[in-house]
């Protein structure tokens, strides 16, 4: 099951009346020079406190079926300094680690999910109940510190937390057996477009560290976003907008049970719908998150009901910014370019900007970013380097492959959805596009870079 997103607005602008007359150029630099709500530097302090490493206001999101180890790293070497995974279901995650396979974070004891490049890193969770998400966020961190088993036992009864917080084991038939389920692979991100079934691995490079350290993540993000279809009636993602009480539930059983030195962030969108009620759910649900100790909620500008349709309002992202201005909160919504991406943090007060479908075949996104933080004007990228990020690009996917009958044909064939957006910055756009399109295997790929890719 997956987010629908067939129907998705093509890139246009976001409902902000007076952010077209702001200057972008201008944002960045009171951004670097401190002058930006009195920060030190570019960012509010309180996100590189609470992750190491996150050290510009922008990151790239979870994006179902693109954001695995190969896009995340590449734009990591293009200045993002944050990622997120794609949205995890949380019982997948319980079945025996293939969730972490979807995330493309490779088989647990082999495999080192995107080296140590891939760093820091939010794992994203999504799910129908409270004990599922808790113990499912728990794996995520632990991983390769208890068994499957010791996991799905805390999910569905066979383990308690005593007073102290260490388990406690009780025999099994004093609990009702956990429940058979058919386990579903979700496709959901921020911005999805089409979801694709990679059955790729992570690159992996062991860097001489141990299984558990490489599958750590620095943060657990709750999706309370996606507007993904009810299961049985069972609420996930934005469904629980609807549902304020059982979204409380599940925000707070994630953050008892993952560590405390973990930080728990949460992804909303700004209500369920635009009616008062909804618009009130939304705000108890915030509220409650923040209380909770929740580090920073991400608001997608566009409402669950309009899935990916029509533009997101800025103008009621900076409304919910402005109600408590005391609190970290990151936007979402209509990033296209750079200059989006300042403006909106400059029109609407978020401390973070998230890019989703923006940054697809598009990692100078994030480059051109610290440029314009260092006072430069954002360069566009060259036919050299376009050449040399998808070159880049196919070695990270092939090297996740690698396990594969034909790595080489495959890949190819499943970086066609990259090189559509890349041919989006070469001059013959069009005309790359479709050779992109056309690719079915190794040779066909290597045809469209030997012929397109070449400085006049």
């Amino acid at each position: 099951m997956g987010c629908e997103s067939n129907n998705a607005t093509p890139p246009g602008p976001a409902i902000a009346p007076g952010a077209e007359s702001l200057d972008a150029m201008r944002v960045a630099e009171d951004l670097a020079s401190g002058r930006h709500r009195g920060w030190s530097g570019c960012i509010d302090p309180r996100i590189p406190a609470a992750v190491p490493g996150f050290d510009a206001p922008f990151f790239q999101a979870g994006l179902a079926g693109y954001s695995d180890a190969a896009m995340r790293i590449v734009a990591r070497r293009h200045g993002c300094p944050y990622c997120v995974t794609e949205a995890l279901l949380d019982r997948t995650l319980l079945a025996g680690g293939r969730g972490f396979t979807k995330a493309d974070l490779g088989e647990l004891h082999d495999n080192v999910p995107g080296g140590i490049e891939d760093h820091p890193l939010a794992v994203q969770i999504m799910g129908s109940d409270p004990r599922e998400m808790a113990a499912s966020a728990l794996k995520a961190i632990e991983q390769g510190k208890r068994t499957d088993k010791a996991y799905r036992a805390l999910a569905y009864g066979h383990l308690t937390h005593d007073p102290s917080g260490a388990l406690v084991k009780h025999r099994p038939e004093d609990f009702e057996p956990a429940p058979e389920y058919e386990y579903e692979e979700v496709s959901c991100g921020d911005e999805e477009e089409e979801a694709t079934e990679s059955g790729s691995h992570e690159v992996a490079e062991s860097q001489g560290r141990s299984v558990a350290a490489s599958l750590s993540f620095s943060t657990v993000d709750v999706n309370l976003a996606c507007p993904v279809k009810k299961i049985k009636a069972k609420a996930r993602g934005g469904h629980w907008l609807a549902e304020p009480d059982g979204a409380i539930a599940i925000l707070e059983a994630v953050r008892n049970d993952v560590p405390a030195h973990i930080p728990c962030t949460v992804k909303l969108r700004r209500s369920y719908d635009d009616t008062p009620e909804m618009v009130a759910n939304f705000y108890r649900i915030y509220d409650a998150a923040y209380a909770m100790g929740y580090a920073w909620a991400t608001v997608h500008a566009r409402t669950v009901e309009q899935k990916y349709v029509g533009p997101s309002r800025w103008d009621l992202l900076r409304e919910i910014v402005r109600r408590t201005p005391e609190r970290v909160v990151f936007g979402s919504g209509d990033i296209w370019n750079v200059h989006d991406l300042f403006r909106m943090i400059a029109y609407t007060g978020v401390n973070a900007v998230a890019v989703a479908r923006g940054c697809i075949g598009n990692p100078w996104i994030f480059r051109q970013a610290r440029m314009m933080l260092a006072g430069n004007e954002p360069a566009r990228p060259t036919i050299a380097e376009q050449r040399d990020v998808l070159e880049q690009h196919y070695r990270l996917a092939l090297a996740a492959n690698r396990r594969m009958r034909y790595p080489d044909d495959f890949t190819s064939k499943n970086m066609r959805k990259f090189g559509i957006r890349f041919a989006e910055h070469h001059p013959r756009s069009e005309e790359v596009r479709l050779r992109f399109i056309a690719v079915k295997g190794i040779e066909d790929w290597r045809a469209v870079l030997d012929e397109m890719y070449v400085e006049a």
